[in-house]
């Protein structure tokens, strides 16, 4: 057992070390201990204080979760079928395992205990918020409950989490399944050189003629826009919006191989069921009890404020979107036209593409004007080290105070690729804490999902992915710049959901300033700057379709807030009946009946964003109205990025997200900023 490298002690993970046949063995034995620790703490006859209690609690999570995240992580980056079996067998035993500790009454009692004892007042801030974390997240956990009613619990939230699992997985699998191969080159007229390119490479890996297209969105998104070949681009939409649904291939017995229609009702059911085991009305007011949203009616009235604001726009984008596909003779506009007319009216409208703007950012320089901005407001330092990794793409970098100590870490893995989930996310590594031999240094992961190199050529990025790798950074340094020492409330944890999106998203409001962008673009071709005459056609061109993007995202969150809310899982209606009505009032984009969105929305039905997602909209609010303190004292001002960094980022979970806003803005939020950034002020 000491030689497996998910128990080794301290350090980062021996990615280069971790196989399959390490899992159990290591999950085995962690458990086991955390069973054993359990039971000595609940049976300890000493008054229960930090010390004796819930430090000893706090060291076992984070050396689990020191063991199990980089088994996650490889999951969903470098998956294969034995460490998904693997991840699998060991994610039941895990969810057993927290069920049972969640609903041991010996331990809530004595949580409370403490949380009502002379020793809470002289605890910190952050110690104070852990102690009443735990007694919420026990009453939560179905510590109150019956004994057969603690059952049922647990075996929900074991289906739960097997669920969610499954839910990912067909979507993984179903979109590494499908590949789509076009011979004539003629026939993809419209599409990028390097878009060609990486589907001539495609082919040629998979010993085929031509040029093979998957997907993935590097070589998905490209055809969508650019590609003229209407045909193509109804084969690859059609493919991709029925993932994991009826549609999919069958498998041996004639059924669809990876459908999740009958996961989204199961996951419904239960999770309406887990929440009137512990007295909610729905899932939603369960979800919302560790949030900062006190209610869903209030959720829906926030987006319905928001939609009633921007739909005017949103139709506006539509009625010119239908002209202008009119005038290129699309009298029929279907939903894989969309992409490519919006694109063929953008470049009409402001005289540039997404391409043409594209070549200007090589990975190289990109990275260093994302770091720059880092170092310029928060007064640190980054710079590439040497540490094992998990894929040749992978790579891991170092931040470092202005006296060149290290403060933290994390690894850096923008490619996509066949063994990776889609999208972009952070997560954590290594959390900051103090131990006894000093502060252990946070390290996260930063993952993308972005086009790799082709050919002799560096990497090169949309503006759109540049936006994305800004988000996911602030993300990072919300983990990253904590300066909180205790484990359960350092950096993103313990942060409320709806709110946690606000440094991702304020660290997008950069990619639209000249003094940033100019610094990070070096054509690949001529090594020019990214010309001030193409910014401004970017900046121009900035809220377009900004309305009916913003009512799609309204879409969503409606749809997830009204399921988990208002629908009933037992009653006659679908999942895809309440988007149906959602979309009668709030879009103006209708896709086809065949459609099924649903099925590959993981946010909700894997993610964690279950009667969450509305956050996106709600973060978007109190980032927008951060950034303006930045706009208000100067874009790069150290000042205003020293309160941010002070007054957000450093306190981590410690204290209500909203107290961490005031002290940072001196003053509750307002969504006008939000809407002028959006150009939907009046």
């Amino acid at each position: 057992m000491s030689t497996n490298p998910l128990l080794a002690v301290g350090g980062l993970p021996r990615f280069n070390e971790i196989r399959p046949e390490h899992v159990s063995p290591a999950i085995d034995s962690l458990i086991a201990e955390g069973r054993a620790l359990v039971e000595q703490l609940a049976t300890a006859q000493a008054t229960p204080d930090w010390q004796n209690f819930v430090q000893p609690i706090e060291t076992f999570s984070e050396k689990l979760s020191r063991s199990w995240g980089p088994v996650g992580h490889m999951n969903a980056v470098v998956n294969t079928p034995a460490l998904r079996e693997a991840y699998n067998d060991n994610l039941a035993k895990l969810t057993d395992f927290y069920s049972d500790l969640s609903q041991d009454e010996r331990l809530y009692n004595k949580y409370k205990a403490i949380q009502h004892s002379a020793e809470y007042a002289t605890l910190n801030a952050a110690q104070r918020t852990i102690i009443d974390h735990e007694v919420r997240g026990f009453k939560l956990g179905g510590a109150e409950l019956p004994s057969a009613e603690k059952a049922r619990f647990k075996e929900i939230a074991e289906k739960l989490s097997r669920l969610g699992s499954k839910f990912e997985e067909n979507i993984l699998d179903h979109t590494n399944d499908f590949n789509h191969v076009v011979t004539d080159a003629a026939a993809l007229e419209g599409l990028p050189d390097d878009a060609l390119q990486a589907a001539a490479e495609a082919a040629k890996e998979e010993g085929k003629q031509g040029y093979l297209f998957t997907l993935h969105f590097p070589s998905y998104m490209p055809v969508m826009q650019y590609c003229e070949n209407r045909d193509l681009r109804e084969t690859l939409y059609r493919a991709y919006v029925t993932r994991a649904s009826e549609f999919s291939p069958p498998d041996a017995d004639g059924k669809p191989k990876w459908d999740n229609t009958h996961l989204i009702a199961d996951l419904l059911k239960l999770k309406q069921e887990e929440a009137m085991l512990l007295g909610f009305n729905n899932y939603a007011e369960l979800s919302l009890a560790t949030k900062m949203a006190d209610t869903p009616a209030q959720v829906i009235d926030f987006l319905d404020t928001l939609a009633k604001r921007a739909k005017p726009y949103a139709e506006k984008d539509m009625a010119e979107l239908k002209a202008y596909a009119e005038k290129l003779g699309f009298a029929d506009m279907q939903a894989w036209d969309v992409p490519y007319i919006s694109e063929k009216l953008r470049q009409d409208k402001y005289a540039f593409s997404d391409q043409e703007v594209k070549q200007y950012f090589p990975e190289a320089k990109v990275l260093a004007g994302l770091f720059k901005v880092v170092e310029t407001i928060f007064g640190v330092q980054v710079r590439k080290v040497d540490a094992p990794v998990w894929h040749q793409d992978a790579s891991f970098y170092e931040i470092s105070d202005q006296q060149r100590q290290p403060i933290a870490y994390f690894y850096l893995d923008l490619y996509a690729r066949q063994s990776k989930r889609g999208g972009a996310w952070m997560d954590e590594c290594i959390t900051r804490r103090k131990t006894a031999n000093g502060i252990e240094l946070p390290v996260a992961y930063l993952t993308c999902n972005f086009s790799a190199p082709v050919g002799d050529k560096p990497a090169l990025f949309t503006h759109d992915e540049v936006i994305t790798l800004f988000h996911e950074f602030g993300h990072g340094l919300h983990h990253m710049l904590t300066q909180v020492d205790e484990y359960s409330v350092s950096g993103i944890k313990g942060v409320e959901w709806d709110a946690v999106e606000l440094p991702s998203q304020f660290m997008e409001n950069f990619c639209w300033e000249w003094d940033v962008l100019r610094h990070m673009t070096q054509h690949i071709e001529t090594g020019e700057q990214l010309p001030r005459a193409l910014f401004d056609k970017m900046v121009a061109a900035k809220n377009f379709q900004a309305g009916m993007q913003t009512v799609r995202q309204i879409e969503f969150s409606l749809f997830d807030m009204r399921l988990h809310s208002q629908f009933d899982p037992a009653g006659s209606q679908t999942a895809l009946d309440v988007i149906e009505q959602i979309r009668d009032e709030v879009a103006v984009l209708r896709p086809p009946k065949w459609n099924r969105f649903p099925n590959s929305f993981s946010h909700i039905f894997a993610g964690g964003y279950a009667a969450g997602y509305y956050s996106y909209k709600w973060a978007e609010v109190l980032s927008a109205d951060a950034y303006s303190l930045f706009e208000e004292m100067g874009v790069l001002s150290q000042e205003a990025g020293s309160r941010f960094k002070q007054e957000v980022l450093a306190q981590g979970g410690s204290r209500p997200a909203m107290e961490s806003f005031v002290a940072f803005r001196g003053r509750a939020p307002s969504m006008d900023a939000l809407l002028r950034h959006n150009g939907m002020s009046s």
